[in-house]
């Protein structure tokens, strides 16, 4: 079969488990990307099978949209107002990012995104928290545990994990209260423990599995619309996510959304 850069294929070595995108062909190997999966890979073209449309279906994502992230409890007769707070989301991915801010739109909050390459988040977080000055903050794109020694603690072992521990201790540079920032960092596989030592609130990945693209933006989301005053029941936020506390953990934090009355 004649592959080419846009079509939709799997892996049959891995029993077809993911849809990848084909971003380029070199030599009779396509570099590839995941569809809803924040995963970069390569493979023979021998071992691709073509995507239909219905083999591209998500069946997280349309759980996820027919669902209510957080249940207001307030009757459509009373008169509150709410505000949510402001998200400015880095990524390293711009089709991933554009996923995140329909996300963000679709559930009416507020977010900012910036298409930033991996190794240059830490030189430019700064001055985007300064422009955006935003409530939530995420970092994330592409990652991988890369098992050179099979230490799980050794960021030397990770793709992009060393760029995203120090994007969040230039972040918690700038704001050391987690009351003021609340950032979410990582993606596929990253290094999740040394994340949160760095000050993250959430991260990937605590089984170093891949996450959906829409992780990050599912607990920014939560959060936003979380009353202020309410603790966020973390256990339900992470089952929330596509491979729940596999692939995302973090801390115990309240809400963000302010609520007033009268509208």
């Amino acid at each position: 079969m004649n592959f080419k850069v846009g079509d939709y294929v799997t892996r049959n070595s891995y029993n077809n488990d993911i849809v990848f995108i084909i971003t380029d062909i070199k030599d009779d190997i396509a570099m590839l990307k995941g569809f809803n999966l924040r995963l970069v890979a390569n493979s023979p073209l021998d071992d691709l099978k073509m995507c239909d449309e219905l083999d591209r279906k998500d069946d997280f994502l349309e759980e996820l949209n027919n669902e209510e992230l957080v249940n207001l409890e307030r009757s459509t007769e009373d008169d509150f107002f709410y505000l949510p707070p402001k998200i400015l989301h880095l990524d390293g991915d711009s089709e991933y990012l554009e996923k995140c801010l329909t996300f963000y739109k679709n559930n009416r909050v507020m977010a900012f995104g910036k298409t930033i390459k991996e190794e240059d988040l830490e030189k430019n977080v700064r001055n985007y928290l300064e422009e955006y000055k935003p409530d939530i903050l995420i970092i994330t794109g592409h990652d991988a545990y890369l098992k050179k020694n099979n230490d799980k603690a050794d960021l030397n072992n990770y793709k992009n994990s060393l760029n995203f521990v120090k994007a969040v201790q230039e972040a918690r540079s700038y704001e050391k209260s987690h009351e003021k920032l609340l950032i979410i960092a990582g993606a596929c596989q990253s290094n999740y423990e040394e994340l949160i030592k760095a000050g993250a609130d959430f991260a990937s990945s605590p089984k170093r599995v891949n996450i959906h693209a829409l992780d990050p933006a599912i607990i920014a989301t939560t959060v936003s619309l979380t009353e202020k005053n309410k603790e966020v029941d973390l256990i339900n936020l992470l089952k929330k996510t596509k491979y729940g506390k596999d692939g995302m953990g973090g801390l115990i934090v309240n809400g963000l959304m302010y609520v007033g009355y009268p509208r």
